[in-house]
């Protein structure tokens, strides 16, 4: 029998190898064969099943193997999936911390330690609620699912956009193995990740993963405009993360696996740059080096968190029982930087100091799910369940004197989240070709928030405040097999959003606010296709939504405050393409493509304008602008991917070329719309050149990543001056992965 390494079998997934020909005398010749003439059969578990992904009625794909192992090789964060998948975008003005997710343009931009995201991040069945929690960094993943369109009748908490689904390799009874991974790059970005798998006895295993993160401080940082002065530099960071999971088998009725986990982070938090932008336009201002920055004020960040699951299985005959329970904690979280981005000089003109940082003392996430699904091979099954979540977050922001460094004001808050949920779905096959599935979900959702100290600032109204509604929510879907190849879908579902609670400002008075729940209504439609006998596979969808009293965010103005409101409605459509197939037995190609179409309406929606920018809104008889028939923010209109890869046997190995191209279009970065504050269109690229040797065992490579270095305005403060940030440089670097 042909020894085959688990990096090589995925070497062999990604040219469309069937893996378990592999397995068999003969099977690396086999393996050859069929990569020629099949895809391996891409499975999902977007209805808490393992299904073909073709057989599924929702909109998702999904990112697994080589290509998510391309992706990460630069040392980015979680927010290197933005733009990877149709229809995702993901930001944050926190840098790696924070994270921002966007599903057909429908999102949240609010960075308070409150906030809540219609897009749900589920790591490990265990949803991530506060944002602070999202950014947990990627190794040693089995994949990642982006589920399009709401999905609140099975998974989580809130969510009626969407939901990103992070599944961690597990571990086996089977063998001793694992891998190790180092890179080497650009700015002395260094990544050291490895995981290793121990059979502990015939009924334990256990697997270990860790993940190190390092990049240097290569940004000059001046404390004069005139930049005579240097005091250091900044945008490096530290990071490491750790995973342990033990693995409970006697036999093959019953599972038991349980997950401990860690996050520390420290170095620079986002680099804020004041008049970055040219007045009048979207571009970089003219002679703005991006590689110095000036500041008076300090810059860092650092984060610790931890949490624990346990997720139990267990066959009882005619049906499953499923128990997850989950704890995710932060120890402490702290991010100081300079808000209005220069210093009282300069650059350009500065109205006023503004240094802030914000800062989570506790947070504590309880939940736990009872599912129960049938077994049945009849052509009726269901799945069933209850659901409890409980949180617990203090949390606020302090304002600085940026001359003395001394804390001039401090905001703190608590909200207590308790929400429970009961679910239930049923999919029947009316004949061979035809079934349909329906889904009903009950949720009750409670919030108790109050200011805890107030310092520097008198608080607007009441300092506590309580909020608590139900809903129900429901899908219907059906799936019909034109033939043995194609599949036509379509999906009506919907989705909800509990109530959501801002902190009283310090800036301005604004006291504590509150946007009330938000409901979506989703239409999709689709074909998924194999092609070519199986040498390719497509799918594409049509979807249409409307969102009734969308909770929307309003940031600075011109103020520094932040305050939630809600829009009548809003209303978003547009069409989803997923393509990949081998040309060759050597070339293999994808490529995705979606258009995103959002409109707020609300006639009578308007909102203070920003200091410095020059509006293309119409403003109202205050001299408020009015974003009536506005894009969401951070909705691009346009995502297009395209990604290749070739290889050639050399000597006793092979060697390959593996590029990928992600573009989109233009973006608000505010509920109005202005000159300065829009993002250009984005163009990135991937390269990468490798070789993989004794039988899959090494591989070396060498990357790059934003190969163009195309540098745009992804983000801006807007109450004081054209204040900006970028995106990530240019990184390029060589790389060893070896397995055992």
């Amino acid at each position: 029998m042909i020894k085959m390494s688990k990096m090589h079998k995925r070497v062999i997934a990604a040219h469309g190898a069937m893996l378990a020909l592999a397995a068999v005398p003969g099977g690396a010749a086999l393996a050859q064969t069929a990569q020629a003439t099949e895809l391996q059969t891409v499975t999902v578990t977007a209805q808490r099943r393992t299904e073909n992904i073709k057989e599924v009625p929702v909109s998702v794909t999904a990112i697994k193997g080589e290509k998510l192992d391309v992706l990460v090789s630069g040392g980015a964060d979680i927010r290197l999936l933005a733009g990877k998948t149709p229809s995702l975008n993901v930001e944050s003005s926190n840098g790696r911390t924070f994270p921002r997710f966007y599903i057909r343009g429908y999102g949240n931009t609010d960075f308070s330690t409150f906030a809540s995201q219609p897009v749900s991040l589920i790591y490990d069945d265990i949803v991530q609620e506060n944002p602070i929690l999202k950014g947990y960094p990627i190794f040693d993943l089995a994949g990642v699912e982006v589920l399009r369109g709401p999905q609140g009748t099975l998974f989580g908490r809130n969510t009626p956009a969407g939901v990103v689904k992070f599944e961690s390799e597990k571990p086996n009874l089977k063998k001793t193995e694992g891998y190790y991974n180092l890179s080497y790059g650009t700015h002395g970005t260094a990544n050291v990740e490895g995981a290793i798998n121990v059979p502990l006895s015939d009924k334990w295993a256990m697997r270990v993963s860790t993940l190190r993160q390092h990049r240097d401080d290569f940004v000059d940082n001046y404390s004069d405009a005139a930049k005579t002065n240097k005091t250091g530099e900044l945008d490096g960071y530290n990071e490491h993360a750790e995973r342990v999971q033990f693995l409970y088998k006697p036999d093959t009725t019953f599972s038991a696996l349980f997950n401990v986990h860690q996050r520390t982070t420290n170095g620079s938090a986002r680099l804020f740059r004041a008049n970055l932008i040219k007045k009048g336009t979207n571009d970089i201002a003219d002679g703005y080096d991006l590689d110095s920055i000036v500041t008076n004020a300090q810059n860092f960040q650092s984060l610790k968190t931890n949490g624990a699951n346990a997720r139990i299985t267990w066959d009882l005959g005619p049906v499953i029982f499923h128990s997850i329970t989950g704890y995710e904690s932060v120890g402490s979280y702290y991010s100081r930087g300079d808000i209005d981005g220069g210093t009282p000089q300069g650059p350009g003109f500065i109205p006023f100091q503004s240094e802030t940082g914000g800062f989570i003392d506790d947070l504590k996430q309880y939940s736990q799910e009872f599912r129960v699904e049938s077994k049945s091979t009849g052509p009726l099954n269901w799945q069933a369940g209850v659901y409890y979540f409980k949180e617990d977050v203090t949390g606020g922001s302090d304002g600085y004197n940026s001359a003395t460094g001394a804390r001039t004001s401090r905001q703190a808050s608590e909200q207590n989240n308790k929400a429970w949920a009961a679910f239930g779905s049923v999919t029947y096959n009316i004949n061979d070709a035809l079934s349909v599935r329906g889904g009903i979900r009950y949720t009750d959702d409670k919030k108790d928030f109050r200011t805890v100290t107030a310092i520097g600032f008198t608080p607007v109204g009441p300092n506590s405040v309580g909020e608590s509604k139900d809903k129900i929510s429901w899908d219907l879907s059906s799936t019909y097999k034109l033939n043995r190849d194609v599949n036509l879908y379509a999906r009506i579902a919907t989705g909800f959003r509990a109530p959501s609670i801002a902190p009283a400002s310090t800036f301005a008075p604004v006291g504590i606010t509150v946007a009330d729940a938000e409901t979506i209504t989703s239409y999709e439609g689709g074909i998924k296709a194999d092609l070519f006998e199986r040498r390719a596979r497509v799918a594409f969808s049509l979807y249409d939504y409307e969102i009734k009293n969308q909770q929307l965010t309003v940031v600075g103005g011109n103020t520094n405050v932040t305050k939630l409101i809600n829009a009548k409605k809003t209303a978003g459509r547009g069409a989803e393409f997923d393509l990949e197939g081998l040309v060759t037995p050597d070339l293999r190609i994808g490529a995705s493509a979606s258009y995103n179409f959002t409109e707020i309406r609300d006639p009578s929606l308007s909102l203070t304008k920003c200091a410095a920018c020059t509006i293309t809104d119409p403003l109202n008889a205050a001299g408020n602008v009015l974003i009536d028939g506005n894009p969401l923010p951070q909705a691009p209109k346009w995502i297009v991917n395209l990604n290749a890869r070739y290889s050639m046997p050399v000597a006793n190995g092979e060697f390959y070329v593996y590029t990928d191209w992600s573009y989109r279009s233009k973006i608000n970065f505010f509920l109005y719309e202005a000159k300065e504050f829009t993002g250009k269109p984005l163009t990135e690229g991937g390269l990468r050149l490798g070789y993989i040797w004794a039988d899959g065992k090494y591989e070396v490579a060498a990357f790059g990543r934003n190969i163009l270095d195309q540098r745009r305005i992804s983000g801006a403060i807007d109450f004081n001056n054209l204040t900006g940030f970028t995106n990530e440089p240019r990184t390029y670097g060589v790389q060893f992965k070896g397995n055992f």
